[in-house]
């Protein structure tokens, strides 16, 4: 498995999170490096999250699965997260069965309104 550091656009770098980008196949002994890779993310970005793009990770599994634990494990400890960037759907379903709570790009935070979607605040008063 490689990965790369993607910076982002320098115009915006300071409010976009930096991108740890992951490819297949996964094999056991890689997550010291890579949870050493995020926490140092974590400490240059601002914004308290590490994208880690998974498009080209390859077929899922419990070893996938295992290395975003540790991931967002290490992340916790430094005072962040991972928001995963193109997860296939098995992967999806592979990380809800097992219970792992991670953040998908794209998708709304629980406890968040959708986009275009108007909260009333009090009975009786017009929404935001």
């Amino acid at each position: 498995m490689s990965w790369g550091l993607d910076h982002g656009l320098p115009i915006v770098e300071a409010t976009t999170p930096p991108v740890l980008t992951l490819t297949g196949p996964v094999t056991s002994g890689q997550a010291a490096g890579l949870g050493d890779a995020v926490r140092m993310l974590l400490t240059a970005a601002e914004t308290g999250v590490v994208v880690c793009d998974v498009a080209g990770i390859g077929p899922p599994g419990l070893l996938t699965v295992d290395l975003l634990a540790r991931l967002q494990l290490a992340a916790r400890r430094a005072g962040g997260r991972i928001r995963l960037r193109g997860p296939d759907p098995a992967l999806r379903a592979l990380l809800h069965l097992v219970g792992l709570p991670v953040e998908v790009e794209g998708e709304v935070e629980e406890g968040e309104p959708a986009l275009g979607v108007e909260v009333e605040v009090e009975p009786g008063e017009a929404a935001l």
